[in-house]
């Protein structure tokens, strides 16, 4: 019975121990870059570990086992400490050699400008765990040995200790004598002198040889103070002056240049040239230009036009886009126009016009074609004028000059009866229009007769009386009319008939008896009607 329970028992142990490990994280399960090593192979469940990072890399993690698995619970990835600026070396220069960043690992490597040369013995810096290594490298002068010369020739410079760059300067004593070699040597980066120290010698020169030209009778020296004559081939010209021989050479160097035509203006005022971007010509070479919108060329007022290089060296028109103008308008109708002065293309003056002319816009622009409009200031002149119920009298035109006189009439039925003149005046109105007002026709009342003389017209206002005839009322007293301005009669009180009442009576349309009083309705007979709608009564 006991060999069962001990099997059971290693059974439940062995269980135990495997689970327990089941439970384990390892070390190698630490999948994280440039991290040290944690110094066990595993560690049991819930237990904490720090992680740091290899040297010259920062960041830090925590990790605590959780049923064998790595939980984080303080993460900063492990990343290349930064060594900052490497430090900046005079007359010198640095790159990165390796790497793109100033972190550890890096190195940067100094050089020494021109001129210049390394005088440290490291001219490079690394980035270390602790920082940059080395110090900053130190670049120095390129030096030249000193200068010495004999009597005839005198120095200026840095003759004891030159540096790369000085300039040392000879001339000779003797003004009849010059410099035999360079006057000017130079310390080069090499440490050493552009040329020789230079010796005096007598002031002589050569014929010299002139490309596209050649010397008239040239001689085998030139003493001091000869002229030099030379001339150019075909389509070259000599630089102007006259080559003198002196003691720096000759003063004028003598060259024959070629004949061209610069366009110096290929911009300002140009819209495109063809050929496009070439601004020297040869003789015959020409080029096409375009002005820019407010641009002409002004001599022939054109935007566009081909201009030729000719022999000698001038171009045939000058080819310059100048901007559009106007100048004051020539115009003798515009009053005191010198004031306006040159104005640009679309500028506005305002302007007045000299008396018997007007302004045809209320402002003058400057345009392509001048000033517009055109023309700017017009005859002041009268339109065929348009008088209502009146016809001109004479022959007609379409417009009148200033004082101009014409005569109108107005219809019949219209007043004035008389004839009417008018004149055109200096603003260009017809003076003296008088409109043609309607007259009042003799009125036809019927049954009625005017009063005193009858006229087959009557003016605006006129008063007239008339009386009806016997048997129509009104009676008395005779009833006056008044012509209104609409040619209209004002006031007619129509005459109507009077009957007896046994002729007009038709029918009794109601009849009402009481103790004293009898009344009647009554109906007029067809086109009669009451004067006096009252019913009839009796007593």
């Amino acid at each position: 019975m006991r060999v069962p329970v001990k099997l059971l028992g290693f059974g439940f142990w062995l269980f135990s121990f495997n689970f327990a490990q089941c439970q384990e994280c390892l070390r190698e399960n630490m999948k994280y870059a440039d991290i040290v090593p944690v110094g066990k192979a595993s560690y049991a469940d819930g237990e904490t570990v720090r992680v740091n990072c290899v040297a010259g890399y920062t960041g830090l993690y925590k990790l605590k086992c959780e049923k064998g698995e790595w939980k984080k619970s303080i993460e900063r990835p492990c990343a290349k400490k930064k060594c900052g600026h490497p430090g900046d070396t005079q007359n010198g220069d640095f790159k990165l050699t390796e790497g793109t960043e100033f972190v550890f690992g890096a190195t940067v490597v100094y050089t020494c400008k021109k001129g210049y040369e390394m005088a440290s013995r490291i001219n490079q810096r690394t980035c270390r765990a602790q920082g940059w290594d080395n110090a900053v490298p130190v670049c120095e002068v390129v030096k030249c040995p000193a200068i010495s010369t004999d009597g005839e020739v005198t120095v200026s410079g840095n003759t004891e200790e030159g540096r790369y760059g000085d300039v040392i300067h000879f001339e000779c004593v003797s003004s009849d004598k010059m410099i035999d070699g360079s006057s000017d040597i130079q310390c080069e980066e090499t440490g050493k002198w552009s040329d020789v120290v230079p010796k005096c010698k007598d002031i002589t020169c050569i014929a010299p040889v002139i490309p596209n030209g050649y010397v008239v009778e040239p001689q085998p020296k030139y003493p001091k103070d000869a002229t030099l004559k030379y001339k150019c081939n075909k389509r070259f010209k000599p630089k102007e002056g006259i080559p003198k021989c002196a003691k720096f050479g000759w003063t004028l160097k003598p060259e024959c240049d070629e004949v061209t035509c610069e366009l110096k203006s290929t911009t300002f005022g140009v819209k495109k040239t063809n050929p496009y971007g070439k601004t020297i010509f040869r003789a015959g070479e020409s080029v096409e230009i375009t002005c820019s919108e407010k641009y002409w060329f002004f001599f022939t007022k054109e935007k566009s036009r081909s201009f030729t290089c000719k022999d000698n060296g001038q171009w045939d028109y000058e080819p310059v886009c100048a901007e559009i103008t106007c100048e004051y308008p020539r115009d003798r109708h515009v009053s005191r126009p010198y004031y306006w002065g040159t104005m640009k293309l679309g500028e506005k003056q305002s302007y007045s016009c000299v008396s018997g002319y007007r302004k045809t816009a209320a402002e003058a622009t400057c345009t392509q074609d001048g000033w517009t409009p055109k023309p700017l200031c017009a005859e002041i002149m009268c339109d065929l004028p348009k008088i209502p119920n009146a016809e001109i009298l004479g022959s007609q035109n379409s417009n009148y000059k200033i004082n101009s006189r014409i005569q109108y009439k107005c219809r019949s039925g219209f007043e004035p009866e008389e004839s009417v003149q008018i004149t055109c005046d200096s603003q260009g109105k017809w003076r003296g229009i008088q409109q043609c007002t309607a007259m009042c026709a003799a009125p036809k009342i019927k049954n009625a007769e005017i009063v005193g003389s009858q006229n087959s017209n009557y003016k605006i206002n006129s008063r007239i009386q008339y009386k009806c005839r016997s048997g129509f009322e009104p009676e008395e007293p005779p009833v006056q009319i008044t012509c209104n301005p609409q040619g209209q009669w004002t006031g007619i009180q129509q005459c109507t008939g009077m009957l007896q009442l046994i002729d007009i009576l038709r029918t009794i349309v109601h009849v009402k008896v009481n103790a004293k009083l009898w009344y009647a309705t009554l109906t007029c007979k067809s086109l009669l009607t009451w004067a006096n709608k009252q019913s009839l009564r009796t007593t």
